[in-house]
């Protein structure tokens, strides 16, 4: 339904035979062209055969069969036939729109279902739904005209809603058909689209109102009897009723009485005024109850019923306005305190007179719906369908509404029962007086149902008024309606009786009566006094005639009268007529009547103008017949009241009351005026006024007449119409003569000079705004010719002098736009007439800047009318100029702030550029030239085209057409473009060669650019449809631009070295629009302005730095692509292959290339919705082009800002302020000003640096980077000392105590580190083939990291091995993800080897300033033995060193240099057990220093050492390396069997301590391990063989006071390292008496004790750790060392060659095992640098190691007995190694410690506890390269791997924020990040010249030991422009 592809084939004459698809068809037959719905075709040939297939063959279509079937057959007509030919089927033009409409939505629809905008779609697709059922309707053609009209308005409504809803264009359209722009003028097609515009964005307010009013129930607790509810508006200023009432009726309960007549219950108060809604105006509600007189009273026995007062309500009509009108509201009901009262209760209420009332009841209240409805009462009926179908009552104004209709039928008689005077009669007491009313006819019966108390009830025959108890002088106030017939009311009369009213059923025998009859269609209306008679006791009232011969009033009453009892007691109403037909005024009774009494004339022509109006338009036609009745009989005598009268009449109409009565006068004049004889009369009265104007004191009256004289002339044409008709043409020569005789005194006065505002210039100003009108009726007597003289000649006669204060000017403004829009004017004859004068005020006027408003309204309708080649010249000559200057002069206005006057502001400009594009649309070739030529100097021609070129600059600014006005748009385009072309000819043949003139080509350059960078242009942002219509109707407009551009610009020569380079940045914004063929026109621009800079310069510096600068924000903006970046290189490098210059211009477009791959890459990755790596790696990348192959200062610190931005958004503290000290360390400790620049203010040099100090501070102390801050802290406050700043110096020291503290106290989570390979094509630039190594976030492993970089790149495939990939996946359109954990290799040693440094502390300088990392991969070389797999075990170890350190700017850097080496099975062993030992160490350290919070780490530590030792692990060892036939094959390794057994030895000895120090805090559950532990100890000795320690181990301990022994540093042997003059003998960590061998409980407790007086601690353990037992001991045994948790990072299929036995796979397993998860501090790697890898090794142990028990200066300690209290740890001695080749990779563990590959419990040799422990886990140190002694084996990392999951829960860091990437490229040399001077110590060297520092320049890198890195060098500063910043 919704398909928009056509498939058309042109024929013959333009016409074709298409047909639509009704349903799809697939094509699957052989030659099938498939089809979808909604598709047009056409037919070529018709196939005989059974199939009854269609062909369509054309060269540019597809071609195929079809069925017949499966299509409906239409006629069309062919526009533009060729490739964008256009087939419009013969139908009408609203189906057409429908169903292009419709197929456009249908995309459009299904979208906003995707963007889950669902209200919308709901709605849009009920909209489209009634939209098809309308288009069958019309096209089923059985609808009446009127219907036919009201779907098609119904149908172009909903059009309009869906394309603003879906943000369309704006259609224009006149009755209900779309326009086309060609097919009218501009000024007609804004107006068109201004209407619409206007009509869609504001409504107009509407004049009449309506009140909705729904009684619920009324609640109160003293009911009992039925209840009349009475409503009426009332006007509290003038204390009388806007309306009828409105009566409900309520049951005993409250609640209405009929409930199933919804009309009894509602009404409508219609008709109310705006000036009714104030808040002097309210519901007033008058109830009344049906009962007993008196409210306590028992029942009486009759069973009589009263209506009674019972309560008042009051609402102000001004609180529903606020009130949510769905809300229903409960009025409170209000009790008079006397009933006397009564009448005045709502006035009380309404004063708050509060004493004179009070609430009926506590809980007494009203509930009703209140609700105002605005608008006409048909439009009501439309909108609230419901409402009016269930049943609503009317409830009317009691007079005419605001708008009196013609035909308009009313008859209404209200009459209100006031009060009256009764006497006492006899009685004690006053009398209950009651009122019956009755309504009867001239027959003296009764008329059934003419007394209605209110609307909502039917009308009754007698009404009972209210009965106030006990008052003879009684007021009811009563209001009653008598809807009495017009042919009815002649002769009825309304008879009230009164009686006097007992509780006791006693009724009154006196019947008093009053008479009131018509009186020859006069009825009274003041108050009146009626007389009271007393009929004796058995009289009858059947016979009316009795009583209608008694007079009624007191007026009327005689001297005489025995009927009347007594003339103190009286009644008093009022009565109000409000009829159609008849009158209550005697006045115009008298002026009808005038024949009855000719002596009246005089008088009832003079009362005609004190006449009511409502009473005059009702019987306006006799009223007129009775004046020329007069006029014709009396023309001398009452000739001029009868004119005067007439004048009254007529401006009686042009009150907007009633105005709708000019219809009713016109036909009189057209169908019932016979006055032939009139005109004389007229036209003489007329001119006797006009001649006294200039001489007349007062100009009132004349200027009445002068109001009139439309219809005046009206009447004098008709009546000379009338007269020619009756007499054959008489006397035609003395009318005209009496009509030019009138024009000539018109003009006499008109010719007037007056200064200021002077009566006759008033009266001028009247004349002119009803001379318009005139012109119509003298066109039915006079030729078109005539007409337009008298008017030429009467608008000529206006004074030419203006005066400013003068209000004439205005008005004759008015008249011409009038004129211009007359019938008069459009008719060609006249049309040449009038334009010389219309075109002389209009020139007047707009060249002052007066009236623009009129002008542009003048001018619009003007150029709506002229065709091609008429009149064109003449307007071209005197107003296009003037026209330039107004448009420039109104635009160059500040717009007005007032919401009205900005829209008339915007109305103004709009019309003129209307205008102006009308009149340069209908110029011709012949125009130009004559326009052209007409210019008497090239001055006056340069000042033109500067005008107009400025012109066309502001028409296509945005702002100046709303949004949707595409198509007005376009026609502007369209026009300016066509006019550039004729004047860029002017510009080539005047201003070029030695004429040049610079400004002239700028602006026109300027024009044109912004002109093809027009939004309303780019067509690829349009909808296929739309771009297709545009397209066949202009063309692509910015192709036709781009070649006139570049002709001009080759027209230039010399002359474009004044462009350079100023047209760089605006033809490079030219050159992004993404249009091919623009593209091609215009790139080649650049390689001219390279040649002619080049000849200039001798280089193109202006333009490369141009273009850079451009191209940032450009790009920054949406614009270009990456095939505009293709392009661009390809046809420069192709322009400049011939030229003497092509190497620095091939330079300067690499540099241009790159710089866009950059460029769109940012704004690719800025695209995305939250910050993520890509982000802030594609920063950092642009970031650093600019500053190292541009050198662009200002755009390098821009883009800095950009990234801190970044890192704040993704909470990267640490990184952020790695990111603000680049932009800190360009600026000095000086004084020099710096400008406003970002969101800087400005400032000092020095104050800025302050900022950013503290600013940088504050991020570091967030990121937990304290060691960072406090060397900016020194820093500031060395400044505020050097100033003897002393406060914030003070500050400073505070703040950097401070964060000491934090680094003591505050907890540092460990970060993981990843590294991250993107393999192929797709993506980004800046990540293309490179490797990164990423920093992860708190809690993050590699599963999280893994998956995040997943949903990062959706798109990517996650690799499943190590290995390096190959071209193919480096060359793939594809993206590829190398995901593995990596371990940190520290550079700073100093603090990580010294002893006694808090593990906080050397925490940070564990994993900050990071360069190198190491991923270990072990595999088998040679022959796999099975018995034992460590013999073939050997590790490839990777080592990556980054372009940065981490941390830095980002949280990845790039991988600058690989490094691949191999570790032998032997060197491998020595690195796990000496990993494992260190971690022992740490460990026991840590439980001693009560550092552990639970003992369980060290318990899993010792039993997944011990137990894999027992199953054989070190025995593996001995089997592998310690057999004559290795050492006999590996005479080499000598040196490395012999540290290894020394670590086997010294193993032991560390357990053997351990288990002591695990005795003294091991738990009393958690005892029977403990006893395991220590019988596998002696296992593992006897299977080791040790029975006493060796020498070395047994070293004698140095005793300090302390109580801490330390090994002496000169205790051990020198044979260890032979080569002398490097060893260094090292502290021994656990230096105690050795025991050769105790029992199995061998640790007993005195060695316990012994222990416990080592650490100092009395308590017991579970006091000191609190720790929680294991489960059970088999949970910590060697079958459950590896974590359950452990992931690898590859495939078991991709884990390393050769294969292994099944039995060692979970070794296997570990090899690509993520992060390692341990407690904070515990274990850190010290892997050594591969470069050191020839050196011997140099380890101090930390000087926590002294755990032993012995007293100082004791070095053998012995019990009684001369045994050892407690086994000494073996000091580890330096030794010497024979070099070898390590391995760059370590593989990583996930189980709790471990990072080497690690066996389980299942397997044989049973090692698992003897993985490499990491030594940088262990100790965290890692020497630095100048001390390491030759062939230094590289210790690696390794962690404890026997931890069960269900005995230590592994910590979790959660994913917090994503990484960012690398700052710079591969191939570039590292660039460390530059800190400031405090952060490292000044290196003893030159610092470089930029930027200078007032200090010693700092380092490139954040390193503590303030050594300069030697192997990077210092990156070129940049050149200084932050003066300028």
């Amino acid at each position: 339904m919704f398909s928009s592809r056509n498939i058309l084939i042109p024929t013959r004459h333009g016409e074709a035979l298409i047909d639509f698809l009704l349903a799809s068809f697939r094509g699957t037959v052989q030659y099938g062209l498939p089809l979808e719905i909604g598709d047009t075709v056409q037919i070529v040939e018709k196939s005989n055969d059974s199939r009854s297939l269609l062909i369509n063959l054309f060269i540019f279509c597809p071609k195929g069969i079809f069925p017949s079937s499966y299509i409906h057959l239409k006629n069309a007509h062919i526009k533009n036939k060729g490739q964008f030919e256009t087939v419009i089927p013969v139908e009408d033009s609203v189906i057409t729109e429908m169903t292009s409409t419709l197929r456009d939505w249908g995309a459009m629809w299904k979208q906003l279902y995707v963007k889950n905008e669902g209200d919308l779609f709901h709605r849009l697709w009920h909209v489209m739904n009634e939209i098809l059922d309308l288009r069958r309707q019309v096209l089923v053609g059985h609808l009446t005209h009127d219907r036919m009209r009201d779907v098609k308005q119904h149908i172009t409504a909903r059009l309009d809603w869906g394309n603003e809803q879906l943000g369309l264009d704006l259609v224009p359209r006149r009755e209900f058909s779309m326009v086309d722009p060609d097919e009218i003028s501009v000024t007609e097609l804004y107006r068109l689209m201004e209407h619409r515009h206007r009509k869609k964005e504001t409504s107009t307010p509407a004049s009449t109102h309506h009140l909705f009013v729904h009684v619920k129930s009324l609640m109160s607790a003293n009911l009992g009897e039925e209840l009349e509810v009475f409503f009426h508006i009332y006007d509290g200023r003038e204390n009388r009723p806007l309306s009828e009432r409105f009566f409900v009726r309520l049951n005993k309960s409250g609640l209405p009485k009929s409930p199933e007549k919804t009309e009894r219950q509602c009404t409508l108060f219609v008709d109310l005024g705006s000036s009714d809604l104030r808040k002097d105006v309210y519901i007033v509600v008058h109830i009344i109850r049906i009962g007993r007189m008196g409210a306590g009273e028992k029942k009486n026995q009759c069973n009589v019923q009263y209506r009674r007062p019972f309560g008042c309500a009051v609402v102000s009509i001004a609180d529903l306005l606020t009130a949510d009108s769905k809300d229903d509201h409960l009025l409170k009901v209000y009790a008079c305190n006397t009933e006397s009262e009564w009448y005045q209760i709502h006035e009380n209420i309404i004063r708050k007179a509060n004493s004179r009332y009070n609430l009926s009841g506590s809980n007494t209240g009203l509930a009703v719906a209140l609700q105002l409805l605005h608008g006409d009462i048909e439009q009501l009926r439309r909108e609230y369908m419901v409402l009016f179908t269930r049943g609503v009552s009317i409830t009317r104004k009691l007079g005419f509404s605001d708008v009196i209709m013609p035909g308009e039928m009313r008859n209404d008689l209200y009459i209100t029962l006031e009060k009256g005077e009764f006497e006492k009669g006899g009685k004690s007491v006053a009398r209950n007086v009651e009122i019956t009313v009755y309504v009867l006819d001239v027959d003296g019966q009764i008329l059934k149902g003419h007394v209605a108390a209110g609307s909502g009830e039917p009308s009754v025959d007698e009404y009972h008024s209210l009965v106030l108890y006990h008052n003879n002088s009684p007021r009811w106030g009563e209001q009653l309606k008598l809807p009495i017939p017009v042919d009815m009311f002649r002769g009825s009369h309304v008879r009230f009786e009164f009686r006097h009213c007992s509780s006791k059923c006693e009724w009154g025998g006196e019947y008093p009566l009053f008479i009131q009859e018509r009186l020859s269609g006069h009825i009274f209306s003041k108050l009146s006094h009626i007389l009271i008679y007393y009929c004796e006791e058995n009289t009858s009232l059947a016979d009316c005639a009795r009583y209608l011969k008694l007079p009624f009033s007191k007026a009327n009453l005689p001297s005489n009268n025995q009927t009347l009892k007594g003339t103190k007691e009286s009644f008093w109403i009022t009565s109000f007529l409000c009829s159609t037909k008849l009158t209550q005024n005697g006045d115009m009774l008298d002026l009808l009547k005038w024949r009855a009494h000719p002596e009246r004339i005089n008088d009832s022509l003079s009362k005609l103008k004190e006449i009511d109006g409502s009473e005059i338009v009702k019987f306006l036609q006799d009223t007129l017949d009775t004046l020329f009745g007069i006029l014709d009989e009396s023309s001398q005598r009452y000739g001029l009241k009868v004119f005067d009268s007439l004048v009254h009449i007529i401006n009686l109409l042009q009150d907007s009351k009633f105005q709708h009565f000019k219809p009713v006068m016109d036909t009189y004049i057209e169908s019932h005026f016979a006055g032939a004889l009139s005109y004389r009369d007229l036209i003489k009265v007329l001119k006797w006024y006009v001649d006294r104007i200039v001489d007349a004191e007062h100009q009132d009256h004349i200027q009445q007449v002068l109001k009139a004289s439309e219809y005046i002339f009206k009447y004098i044409i008709q009546s000379r119409r009338l007269y020619s008709l009756a007499t054959g043409g008489q006397n035609e020569e003395e009318f005209r003569v009496c009509i030019h005789e009138l024009f000539m005194s018109i003009r006499f006065f008109l010719s007037q000079e007056n200064k200021g505002t002077t009566p006759v210039a008033q009266t001028q100003a009247v004349f002119l705004r009803t001379f318009p009108a005139i012109y119509g009726e003298l066109l039915k007597i006079f030729t078109v010719r005539e007409v337009a003289g008298f008017v030429r000649e009467t608008l000529g006669s206006l004074p030419t002098t203006v005066h400013p204060d003068c209000p004439l000017e205005a008005v004759k403004l008015q008249c011409i736009a009038k004129t211009v829009e007359s019938q008069l004017y459009i008719n060609p004859e006249s049309r040449c007439i009038l334009l010389p004068v219309v075109l002389r005020v209009l020139q007047a006027h707009m060249q002052e800047q007066r009236d623009l408003v009129m002008c542009a309204q003048i001018l619009s309708s003007m150029l709506s009318l002229i065709k091609k080649e008429e009149n064109v010249e003449l307007i071209v000559e005197s107003l296009l100029d003037v026209l330039l200057r107004t448009i420039l002069e109104i635009s160059n206005r500040p717009q007005p702030t007032g919401t009205s006057m900005r829209l008339q502001f915007q109305d103004v400009t709009g019309e003129f550029v209307a205008c102006l594009l009308a009149l340069l649309r209908q110029m011709s070739d012949k125009h130009y030239q004559k326009l052209l030529q007409a210019f008497s100097s090239k001055d006056n021609l340069r000042d033109f085209l500067l005008h107009i070129f400025t012109v066309f600059r502001i028409l296509i600014r945005p702002e100046m057409f709303p949004k949707d006005w595409t198509v007005m748009r376009l026609v502007t385009n369209n026009v300016i473009i066509t006019t550039v072309l004729y004047l860029s000819d002017a510009l080539r043949k005047n201003f070029l060669n030695d004429k040049f003139d610079y400004k002239v080509w700028d602006s026109y350059f300027y024009l044109s650019v912004i002109f093809i960078n027009q939004p309303c242009l780019q067509l690829e942002s349009f909808s296929p449809s739309k771009r297709k219509k545009i397209l066949e109707k202009y063309g692509d407009m910015r192709v036709m631009m781009g070649c006139e551009i570049f002709s001009m610009w080759q027209n230039l020569g010399e002359h474009k070295l004044n462009f350079i380079p100023a047209m760089i940045g605006p033809f490079l914004e030219v050159t992004l629009v993404p249009q091919p063929d623009l593209r091609n026109v215009m790139i080649p621009i650049f390689h001219d302005m390279m040649d002619w800079e080049q000849r200039r310069s001798g280089n193109f510096k202006q333009v490369e730095a141009k273009l850079i600068d451009k191209l940032d924000s450009l790009m920054s903006e949406g614009k270009g692509d990456e095939t505009y970046r293709e392009l661009f290189n390809s046809i420069l490098l192709k322009k400049i292959e011939r030229e003497t210059w092509r190497e620095s211009g091939i330079s300067l477009i690499a540099t241009v290339t790159r710089l866009m791959e950059r460029l769109l890459d940012y704004r690719d990755c800025m695209k995305l919705g939250e910050v993520d790596g890509k982000k802030i790696g594609c920063t950092v990348s642009l970031l650093n082009f600019y500053k190292t192959e541009l050198n662009k200062e200002e755009m390098y610190i821009r883009y800095i800002h950009k990234l801190y931005d970044l890192h704040l958004k993704a909470q990267n503290y640490t990184e952020a302020s790695y990111t603000l000290l680049l932009y800190d360390e360009l600026l000095e400790w000086s004084d020099r000003p710096l400008r406003e620049f970002l969101n800087y203010p400005m400032q000092s040099e020095w104050q800025r640096k302050e900022y950013l100090h503290l600013t940088i501070i504050q991020n570091f102390d967030r990121g937990k980077c304290w060691e960072n801050g406090i060397i900016l802290c020194r820093e500031l406050a060395d400044q505020y000392e050097s100033y003897y700043d002393y406060r914030n110096l003070s500050k400073m020291r505070m703040m950097e105590a401070s964060l000491y503290d934090k680094i003591m106290d505050q907890q540092r989570l460990e970060p993981e580190f990843f590294r991250v390979g993107f393999y192929g094509k797709k993506f980004p630039f800046f990540l293309r083939n490179k490797e990164f190594v990423c920093r992860g976030h708190d809690y993050e492993r590699l599963e999280a990291f893994q998956q995040r970089m997943l949903n990062e790149f959706p798109h990517a495939i996650a690799m499943q091995h190590v290995n390096q990939p190959d071209q193919t996946i480096y060359q793939a359109d594809a993206q590829y993800l190398q995901i593995y954990a990596v371990t940190p290799i520290p550079d700073s040693q100093d603090v990580l080897q010294r002893d006694g440094v808090p593990d906080n502390i050397k925490s940070f300088y564990k994993f900050n300033h990071i360069w190198r990392f190491r991923y270990d991969r072990p595999f088998h070389k040679g022959t796999k033995d099975k018995e034992n797999e460590f013999k073939s075990l050997w590790v490839e170890r990777t080592t990556l060193t980054l372009i940065q350190s981490l941390p830095g700017i980002s949280r990845w850097f790039e991988v600058e240099k690989r490094e691949l080496v191999e570790v032998s099975p032997l060197e491998n062993a020595i690195e796990v057990i000496e990993n494992k030992n260190l971690q022992l160490r740490t460990l026991i350290t840590q439980c001693q220093s009560r550092q552990m919070q639970n003992i369980n780490p060290l318990t899993m530590c010792l039993n997944g050492v011990i137990d894999a030792a027992v199953n054989g692990g070190l025995a593996r060892y001995q089997e592998a390396f310690f057999v004559k036939d290795y050492i006999m094959n590996h005479p080499e390794d000598g040196e490395k069997i012999g540290r290894l057994r020394e670590l086997m030895f010294e193993q032991a000895h560390i357990l053997e301590y351990g288990l002591a120090v695990h005795e003294k805090f091991v738990p009393q559950d958690m005892r029977p391990l403990h006893k395991k532990l220590v019988d596998q100890f002696h296992l593992m000795k006897s299977s080791l063989g040790i029975q006493e320690f060796p020498a070395y181990v047994r070293a004698s301990p140095v005793h300090f006071t302390n109580g801490s022994p330390r090994t002496c540093r000169n205790s051990v042997p020198s044979i260890i390292s032979p080569d002398g003059g490097r060893g260094v003998a090292r502290r021994s960590p656990l230096s105690y008496p050795a025991v050769n061998r105790y029992s199995s409980s061998s640790l007993s407790s005195q060695a316990s004790n012994e222990v416990s007086n080592i650490t100092g601690q009395s308590e017991s353990s579970d006091e000191v750790f609190n720790m929680q037992p294991s489960p059970s001991t088999s949970s910590l045994s060697s079958n459950h060392s590896a974590s359950p948790n452990v992931t690898s990072s590859a495939p078991s299929s991709a884990r390393g060659s050769p294969q292994m036995a099944e039995k060692h796979k979970h070794s296997r397993e570990n090899a690509c095992l993520s992060p390692r998860e341990r407690p904070v501090s515990a274990i850190f790697p010290n892997p050594l640098d591969p470069a050191q890898v020839s050196t011997h090794i140099h380890l101090l142990a930390p000087s926590s190691w002294s755990l032993d028990s012995v007293k100082e200066g004791m070095p053998n300690s012995s019990d009684s007995g001369g045994r050892l209290l407690c086994p000494p740890v073996p000091p580890r001695p330096p030794y010497s190694v024979p070099p070898f080749t390590p391995s760059p990779t370590e593989c990583q563990s996930a189980s709790l410690v471990s990072n080497s590959p690690v066996l389980s419990g299942s397997y044989s040799s049973g090692i698992s506890s003897l993985s490499r422990c990491s030594v940088s886990e262990a100790s965290g140190t890692e020497l630095p390269t100048g001390d390491h002694p030759p062939h230094q084996l590289p210790p690696p990392t390794t962690l404890p791997n026997s931890v069960s999951s269900s005995s230590d829960e592994p910590i979790r860091r959660e994913n917090k924020t994503p990484p960012p990437y690398s700052v710079y490229e591969r191939n570039n040399p590292r660039r460390p990040v530059p800190l400031p001077y405090s952060l490292s110590i000044p290196p003893q060297m030159d610092p470089p010249a930029l930027p200078p520092k007032p200090h010693q320049l700092r380092t490139g890198s954040m390193k503590l030991d303030g050594t300069a890195d030697p192997r990077v060098p210092r990156p070129k500063p940049l050149p200084r422009k932050v003066s300028q910043l």
